[in-house]
This record gives C-alpha cells, sequence and structure tokens, in this order.
C-alpha cells in the first residue's frame, strides 16, 4: 500500500534500498558481475560492488559492458551514468581525447574502496562539452554566477582512491582541473596536471635599444598582432596585455611583480615567435629577464574542494594551474604531502600557477603541508584563513543579519546549524562574546540572517563583525621548500596550533611568514593563539622575513595575537629586520641564528616590536659578513 503514492523510479530506489538493507543484515556477498542493474539517484545505475569496469578510447565501444579490457567503453559517459559500490575498480586507459567530463559518484566504504586507474599516458580534457556548474568559491569571484568547466568531478563519494601514476591531464580552455564536493576519504596519488595553452603568457627580452626591445615569445604562449596591437590567445579566450607583469630573473631566481606601463607601444612580428616592440622611452623591458603577464579576472580555480573531509594529494605534480590554485573550502582533514608545483623540466615555462599555490578558507580539523615543492605563483604559496561577515542589523534578540564584504569572497555556505561563532569588535579585532547558530537563513548571495542559541546581548559597534570559529583549523607545515614566489610565502590566521616547521623559503619578494588579521579589506580572520615557528630556513626573502602584522586600528592591553613562539631558525638576510612584530603578545624569539651583510648590527634592529606584551628575547645569534 505505502508504494501505490510512489512514482516508479521512487519505487524501484525504495526496493533496492529494502535490498541492500537484506544483504547487509544477512550478510550476503553480491557476485562479481551481478545480472542485475537497479537504477538510483538521477536515473543512474547502480554497480553492484566488486566489478572492474574499463575506458579505452581508441579500442573502446560504448556499446559493450566495459566489465573487461577486451570490452571496454570508448567514452566516460558510461561511467558518468553510474554509481559505483564497494570495490568497484575502474581503469581509464590512455592515451585518450575527452570532450566529455568524468563525473564520478562512488560510494565505497573503509573495507572496500573503490579505485580509479589513469593508466600512463596524456588525457586532454576539452572545455566545449565538458560538466559545467557554478560555484561561489572564496576569493575568486569575479564572475561568480557563470558556470565553470570541470575535467575530473568527484560528488557526493567516500572512499575513493585515485590512481594516476604516469598520467598527465591536460587542460584545453579554462577548467578547474579536479572537483572534489560533499564528499569524504578521497586519495589523489601520482598524477600531473598541465594546460595546452597556460593562462599565464611568457616571453624573454633578448636585446633593448633606445626605443625598442626584441622579445622572444615562449611557443606556448599563442597571439596575435593586429594594428600593432599584441592580443594574447587561448583556447576559448584572449585578452590584450595589461600593465601588471611579473619578472623573473633566470640568474637570481627572483621572481617580482612589475609595473610596464602600455601606453602608446606597437608591436611587429620579426620571425617565428619573435616580436619588436616600440616605444618613446623603454617601461622596463631589460635584456635577458623572463616577463609573465595575464589576465587578471578571477573566474576560477585550479583544483577545488568543497565541503568535504579526508581528503589527500599524495605525489602530484602541478605544471600549471588556472586561477586560485588549489581551494580548500569548508572541508575537514586535508593532506597535501609531496606536491610539486612548478613548470614540467625542459618546458621552458617559469610559470605554474596563476595565482596562489594553495588556499585554504574556512576549513577545521587538521592541513597538513609536507614534503611539497611550491613555486612559480602569481601569488602568495599557501594562504590559510576564515572570513569575517559584518553585522549589518540586529532584527530579534536572538538574530544578526551579516554581510560578506569582499567583492572577491560571497555565496557560499558560511554557517551551518551548531556552528560556534565569535562576535569580533573591527577597530580592536578582539572578541567579545560567543553565541551558538540554531538556524540559518540567506537573505540573498551577501546577506545571511543568523539566529543564535541565546541572545545577543552584549553591546555591538559600528562595523563589528563574526567569525564562525567552529570551522577554524589545526596547521602542520613542514619540510617543504617555497620559491620563486612574487608576494608571500605562508600566510596563516587560525586560533587553534600552528606548526611551521623544517621548510626552507627561498626568495620569497614578501615576507616568508605573514600573520595577518583584518576586517576592513579582505576580511580574513582571524586571532592566533598557539603559533611555533621553528627549524626554518629564511634565503633572502622580503623583508621582514616574518612579520605579524593584524590590521587592527585600535590598541589594547589585551592582544590581537598570542603565544607566538619563534626558536631555531636560520636567517640568511639581505637587510636587518628578519622579524616585525605588532598588537601581539607571550611572543619568545630564541635560539635563532641571524647572517647579515654590511656592518654589525643590534638585536632590536633585528627584531622589531610595536604595541607588544610580554616579549622574550635571549640566545639569538648574530653573524655579520663583510
Amino acid at each position: 500500500m505505502f508504494l501505490t503514492g510512489l512514482t516508479k523510479s521512487m519505487r524501484r530506489n525504495y526496493r533496492y534500498l529494502v535490498f541492500l538493507l537484506l544483504v547487509a543484515a544477512f550478510h550476503i556477498t553480491l557476485p562479481a558481475c551481478a545480472a542485475i542493474q537497479y537504477t538510483g539517484v538521477n536515473g543512474r545505475i547502480i554497480s553492484p560492488g566488486n566489478t572492474g569496469y574499463y575506458v579505452d578510447a581508441a579500442k573502446g565501444d560504448d556499446a559493450n559492458t566495459g566489465t573487461s579490457r577486451y570490452k571496454a567503453w570508448k567514452t566516460l559517459k558510461q561511467v558518468n551514468s553510474r554509481i559505483f559500490s564497494a570495490g568497484d575498480r575502474i581503469t581509464i586507459i590512455g592515451p585518450a581525447e575527452f570532450k566529455e567530463s568524468l563525473f564520478l559518484v562512488a560510494r565505497g566504504n573503509s573495507e572496500k574502496h573503490i579505485k580509479l586507474t589513469f593508466l600512463k599516458g596524456t588525457y586532454d580534457f576539452y572545455t566545449e562539452t565538458s560538466f559545467k556548474r557554478q560555484f561561489f568559491i572564496s576569493n575568486t569571484n569575479d564572475d561568480a554566477y557563470t558556470p565553470k568547466a570541470i575535467a575530473i568531478y568527484i560528488d557526493s563519494s567516500r572512499y575513493v582512491d585515485i590512481e594516476a601514476g604516469g598520467a598527465k591531464m591536460v587542460m584545453r580552455g579554462k577548467m578547474i582541473e579536479t572537483c572534489i564536493d560533499h564528499s569524504e576519504n578521497i586519495i589523489i596519488h601520482g598524477a600531473t596536471y598541465d594546460y595546452h595553452r597556460p593562462t599565464v603568457s611568457e616571453l624573454q627580452v633578448l636585446k633593448t635599444g633606445d626605443n625598442f626591445a626584441e622579445l622572444k615569445i615562449h611557443p606556448d604562449s599563442k597571439y596575435s598582432i593586429k594594428d600593432s596591437m599584441l592580443t594574447w590567445e587561448g583556447e576559448s579566450w584572449r585578452y590584450n596585455s595589461i600593465s601588471l607583469w611579473q619578472v623573473f630573473n633566470p640568474a637570481t631566481g627572483n621572481l617580482q611583480r612589475t609595473n610596464i606601463n602600455m601606453d602608446g607601444l606597437k608591436y611587429a612580428e620579426t620571425g617565428n615567435n619573435l616580436v619588436r616592440v616600440y616605444f618613446k622611452s623603454n617601461p622596463g623591458f631589460k635584456t635577458g629577464l623572463i616577463y609573465q603577464n595575464r589576465d587578471i579576472t578571477r573566474d576560477c580555480t585550479g583544483i577545488f574542494l568543497l565541503r568535504s573531509k579526508n581528503l589527500r594529494l599524495k605525489n602530484v605534480h602541478i605544471n600549471f594551474m588556472h586561477g586560485m590554485g588549489v581551494v580548500s573550502q569548508f572541508c575537514q582533514n586535508i593532506t597535501i604531502d609531496s606536491v610539486f608545483v612548478r613548470p614540467a623540466l625542459n618546458s621552458g615555462r617559469t610559470s605554474a600557477a596563476w595565482a596562489d599555490v594553495l588556499h585554504f578558507s574556512g576549513c577545521r580539523g587538521k592541513i597538513v603541508i609536507t614534503n611539497s615543492y611550491l613555486s612559480g605563483a602569481n601569488d602568495d604559496a599557501v594562504n590559510i584563513h576564515g572570513t569575517y561577515l559584518r553585522i549589518i542589523n540586529k532584527p530579534l534578540a536572538n538574530q544578526l543579519l551579516v554581510r560578506f564584504m569582499h567583492n572577491q569572497t560571497f555565496g557560499f555556505e558560511a554557517f551551518e546549524q551548531g556552528d560556534s561563532i565569535a562576535l569580533i569588535h573591527a577597530k580592536s579585532l578582539l572578541q567579545y562574546g560567543t553565541n551558538v547558530v540554531s538556524r540559518v537563513e540567506k537573505i540573498n548571495d551577501k546577506d545571511v540572517l543568523l539566529t543564535f542559541k541565546k541572545p545577543v546581548t552584549e553591546t555591538m559597534e559600528l562595523n563589528d563583525v563574526i567569525e564562525n570559529v567552529t570551522w577554524t583549523p589545526e596547521v602542520y607545515i613542514a619540510h617543504d621548500t617555497i620559491a620563486r614566489i612574487p608576494t608571500r610565502g605562508v600566510l596563516v590566521t587560525t586560533r587553534r596550533k600552528a606548526i611551521i616547521e623544517k621548510n626552507v623559503f627561498e626568495g620569497t619578494n614578501n615576507s616568508a611568514i605573514s600573520i595577518a588579521d583584518d576586517a576592513a579589506s579582505w576580511y580574513e580572520s582571524g586571532m592566533i593563539s598557539n603559533l611555533l615557528i621553528r627549524y626554518n630556513k629564511f634565503n633572502l626573502c622580503g623583508e621582514p622575513a616574518i612579520v605579524i602584522a593584524p590590521e587592527n586600528t585600535q590598541s589594547s592591553t589585551q592582544k590581537v595575537h598570542n603565544h607566538i613562539v619563534i626558536t631555531q631558525n636560520i636567517f640568511n638576510l639581505s637587510s636587518p629586520v628578519a622579524i616585525a612584530a605588532k598588537s601581539s603578545a607571550d611572543i619568545s624569539v630564541v635560539n635563532n641564528y641571524f647572517n647579515l651583510p654590511g656592518v654589525a648590527v643590534k638585536e632590536t634592529d633585528i627584531v622589531k616590536f610595536e604595541d607588544c606584551a610580554d616579549i622574550h628575547l635571549s640566545g639569538n645569534k648574530i653573524s655579520v659578513k663583510k
């Protein structure tokens, strides 16, 4: 009687659910190739489990069963039409060109994972007919409402091991290289990611004269010249050169941003990938240096991890990624182990990332970044933060209307029922109250109405903000090398325990480690309460190598950041200031080694404090090279 009110599809799903419950209750083992196939979510066929499937773009046929290498499917369409079950194995045979995305829904368990294997070869993913989905992505919302093309999409899945040693995923157009969405216990091992046409264009200056420069365009940086104007050409995208460039010095390894005025520049081809640029006065081109140029519109991300947990990227090589790098947004327990971000050997490229390398927004659990090489970015190597939302109104005693304030960060689910929040004074950045969310109502993409378990009795000030303190992570960053970074190496703002140890920072153009916190610009929260920086080597990094600088405008006896230990690090400096701290307390700078050029300086010239309390300095050694 119960089934009579349901649709045919709903009745089929209900009967299959009952079947699965009987299987679990009586420990029935399904055969490896069960004859019956059950239709699941959105019409997908539910695999019986413990089954091998194959895709072979060269020899397969989608009319095949797909259950042996000799009866393989040709495209990813059959994979995209199934829900895979515990013990399933999917093997992709390369090389291959895929016009469609890989859209995987897979439900393994802790005893029987689902294994997705890409065999050795190059896999080209094209944007035109790929799967696309609209996302709100932290720090990336210049084009928030246009759906993003996705090469590999893992959705609502669990216990999936992706093995891709020797496999190279090449993007043919702007794409999210891999998206893991509302999933758990996912491992990506051995994959290499790259772009056929990177979205950062590169050229080297061969010669300069009084009113011209000879340029050699990298062969991967396609371009056109019309009416003396240079236009960079990509796969379904194009843009004209803008004034913001990056310049890389091959002799020193230094990478920094620079502005080159584009007004009045005229271009002419002189040979294969050879261009002469004419000017009245040289706007900044220098012989031997390599210049990078990009469209600065934040419209995508490289790898996107969303509302997922227990994720691991292991032995992954990223030769290039477009957008805001690897973005982890409201994820729990993320391990980045042996991830190498740099251009492919012998490629001649110098850029591997369009912006940040690793970006974590509103995560919890533990973030672990170890044994990795992060380089060739157009912004920071690592950024870990939460997001402040400004208090706009108090409709009821137990309600607050809050708003996303930055135009790059809005729209995503920043709160859920049961989350704890902290009330923060915008001027001092100090916490003055807490509460627990009982209801979340999205008013629009910028405004959220929060109902709390108890009344908000604290006295609020103009422009005060709130922070979701449930979604704040522990951080462990160790045994990494960070090089060729035009801005900062590691930015961390979290109230939980953070350790940065045994890393090498090579010539970051700005500070190697930056501890900020602001409620007026990017609204990246929050306070530091337990930070240990030890056994690191800072080689000729921007001054100061470590900066602790919350952006508060009002000082107080209570400080923004607390309990920071900086010990047993080696600073190879080009200028005196190694460490600078502001509005912080309980800071220990002990047993560090400072190596400086030039004349001797005092310890207070190397380590500077402003509006700080409870400072401990001891055992530091200063060496001066003349």
